[in-house]
């Protein structure tokens, strides 16, 4: 038996015997160097979904993603802590995050990544911004970290490059949603990244990949005890995703939301974006206060500086407007009642459709399109305040994402939203 086939370890998955350190390192081995073919890997992802792995296969393939490229070593007079969320609509809290544990003294490296399934991504609403770059070099990246206390940027071709790999085949082969996979996605990124501490923010709801709340925890669980035993400190939140965080979705428009709360806008952004930031400063020893730094401007100035480190304009939070491309055609979508429940994953692929999302991992974003002024459970639409607006390439995807968009809402009596943050696991 050659030693680098990978249909061994793939059989024995399959089968249910599980996935060993040399088994994983195998695969993760195979991802990063080109051994292991695209079909190769899709079985992989997708005998893991149906037949899972335990906790020690879950931390082996952490660990082998993790090792598959180079591990960050920081020193740095603060504490280096990160957040990471598995996607969301309207989850613009890593815009507003980074910039703000970086004004309380920590350091936040963060390595995001792109839109993935009917979720957005963290790079692809930074990119919406002229001129920001996101794919920086090691050297760069860690200047801006340095200087500015805190980037977002791209995982570099070295940095878990078998998770880089996987990531993009994960979205094409319908095994986003494997619990095991999401975990040692996240961790390898994130490990590699070198943190002291890590807060996980886990969506559950009509628009998170888990709907139902024993998955949602699940993940939690498996996130922190994965990265107790990697060495990093970790505690997870699940939180609503029965709705929009935000009141928009796409990534320019997601830019303004971020903005706004950077300036002293209010709603359920700004209230998570704080609870996750004082979180990462309590698990990581960080001495600021997330509230007083938020009000007092200085996040604001911190993600100014940020941008224009990364290559964006400097004056992006005076004028985003100036600067941030909008959609040729803008349509309400109209209603009339109170919004009883939404089904958030079919606004996520209203946006997909529109082009601000892909369908392949190839596909270009168009950063202008998406759903704004979207309204939340509880709240009424009238004939003069609609279910949402829709900013589209074309007047045809516009009626197309219009149909959607209503559809989506269910109008009439119900219970009212629930609780923003519903668990914790630390």
């Amino acid at each position: 038996m050659n030693p680098a086939d990978p249909r061994p370890v793939i059989a024995a998955i399959r089968d249910g015997r599980g996935l060993d350190a040399a088994g994983a390192a195998l695969i993760a081995r195979g991802l990063a160097d080109g051994s292991v073919s695209d079909a190769q890997a899709a079985a992989f992802a997708m005998a893991v979904l149906l037949r899972g792995l335990d906790g020690t296969g879950r931390v082996a393939l952490t660990r082998a993603m993790r090792d598959s490229g180079h591990v960050l070593r920081w020193d740095l007079p603060g504490p280096v802590v990160d957040k990471h969320s598995p996607g969301g609509i309207g989850d613009t809290v890593s815009l507003v995050l980074t910039p703000l544990v970086a004004s309380c003294g920590a350091f936040v490296p963060m390595i995001s990544g792109r839109g993935l399934g009917h979720t957005g991504g963290t790079l692809d609403k930074l990119e919406a911004i002229p001129g920001l770059r996101t794919a920086l070099a090691e050297d760069a990246f860690r200047r801006v970290v340095t200087q500015v206390g805190c980037a977002i940027v791209a995982a570099g071709p070295d940095l878990a490059p078998a998770d880089a790999r996987l990531y993009a085949i994960r979205d094409e082969s319908a095994t986003v949603g494997s619990i095991d996979l999401i975990t040692a996605s996240i961790l390898s990124k994130k490990l590699a990244a070198g943190l002291d501490a890590l807060v996980l923010d886990v969506k559950q709801g009509s628009g998170a990949f888990l709907r139902g709340s024993e998955a949602a925890l699940a993940l939690a669980r498996a996130l922190v005890d994965t990265a107790a035993e990697a060495g990093c400190r970790a505690r997870a939140y699940v939180t609503d995703m029965d709705q929009p965080l935000a009141r928009a979705a796409g990534n320019a428009l997601e830019l303004h939301e971020a903005i706004a709360v950077l300036k002293g806008g209010q709603g359920a952004l700004r209230d998570l974006s704080l609870a996750l930031s004082s979180a990462c400063l309590a698990l990581g020893g960080g001495q600021g206060d997330a509230a007083r730094a938020l009000d007092s401007g200085a996040a604001a100035e911190r993600f100014a500086r940020m941008v224009a480190a990364q290559g964006g304009p400097s004056d992006l939070l005076e004028h985003p407007e100036r600067h941030l491309p909008s959609a040729p055609v803008v349509r309400a979508v109209p209603g009339h009642g109170r919004v009883a429940a939404i089904d958030t994953e079919a606004l996520g692929h209203a946006v997909v459709a529109l082009g601000g999302g892909r369908l392949h991992a190839r596909d270009r974003v168009d950063p202008r399109v998406g759903l704004a002024q979207l309204l939340r459970i509880g709240e009424e639409a009238t004939p003069d305040r609609p279910l949402a607006l829709v900013h589209a390439a074309s007047e045809a995807a516009a009626d197309a994402a219009v149909a959607t968009v209503a559809a989506a809402y269910l109008l009439g009596d119900g219970p009212g939203p629930g609780p923003l943050i519903r668990n914790e696991v630390t």
